[in-house]
């Protein structure tokens, strides 16, 4: 299955896919789009910015143009909602679905969620309203996608913040953290201290250290640490920069700082973890 929605003048693209055809896992190698992927059945072998992933019957995972997934031809069992920011700006329309910062750039890895049987039964349903609006042409046709796709990541954005035990929080609390999140997808390249982000927010790091302590949520420090890690990993496994133009990019004057942070954080060397 791969049912594509483009508006050549907007440069929007929407596409619901299974994945079983070279169009569809070509897709995987476009770089500025984001995924969701649903195991409808079974248990599928996938990979995620370089590790193995599981997925097994109705988890879905939430990843962003950032992560690299890589998924086997021959599967069975998976819905993939693929999407451009063109056709759905989750920065702009952030006030809509809430996303940002929590199901999108909320975490260094690519959000995992279990639907219940009631939440599988809305995925059932909501696959059978884009199969049929993907039957309409006209001139609204667009709009309706949208829609639908909205009304997904919204209740994605409701499952995740059960996961991330956000959901006894206020409004203003959770935004905290989204915000904080935001920042730190932001700027994680050259600023790798709470203190430039608790300035950007009104607070003292003490204050959002306490904060995410208080609230179960992991240090402001580890958000950090774990999305510079998370890129260093990304660009030592995909693409052919040296160990220092990576710590030149990630905001290191000196190699040999970045060496050390990758060793204590990923457990390894730079040259061994790429070697491996």
């Amino acid at each position: 299955m791969k049912l594509d929605y483009h508006n050549i003048k907007e440069e929007g693209q929407f596409t619901v896919t299974s994945f079983q055809c070279g169009p569809s896992l070509h897709l995987l190698k476009e770089k500025n789009l984001y995924k969701i992927v649903w195991c409808t059945h079974g248990s599928q072998q996938i990979v995620v910015d370089g590790y193995d992933v599981t997925l097994t019957e109705n988890q879905v995972l939430f990843c962003t143009p950032v992560n690299v997934i890589e998924i086997p031809k021959d599967n069975y069992g998976l819905i993939a909602y693929v999407f451009n920011r063109e056709f759905y700006c989750i920065k702009d329309h952030d006030s809509e679905v809430s996303c940002m910062g929590l199901l999108f750039y909320g975490s260094s890895t690519a959000p995992i969620i279990d639907l219940s049987e009631k939440e599988q039964k809305s995925m059932d349903a909501m696959l059978v309203l884009f199969q049929e609006e993907f039957e309409i042409k006209d001139n609204i046709q667009g709009e309706m996608l949208r829609t639908l796709l909205k009304r997904m990541l919204i209740t994605g954005t409701r499952l995740v913040k059960r996961l991330e035990n956000v959901n006894d929080m206020s409004v203003k609390q959770v935004d905290l953290i989204r915000k904080y999140n935001i920042l730190v997808e932001q700027h994680y390249k050259e600023k790798h201290q709470v203190a430039d982000y608790a300035e950007m927010l009104f607070k003292s790091p003490k204050t959002l250290s306490n904060f995410f302590k208080k609230h179960d949520v992991r240090s402001p420090l580890k958000i950090i640490n774990d999305r510079i890690t998370a890129e260093a990993k990304r660009l030592l496994l995909y693409s052919d920069k040296t160990a220092e133009e990576i710590a030149y990019e990630l905001g290191y004057n000196e190699p040999s700082h970045f060496s050390k942070f990758f060793k204590k954080h990923a457990g390894t060397s730079p040259l061994a973890f790429r070697n491996s």
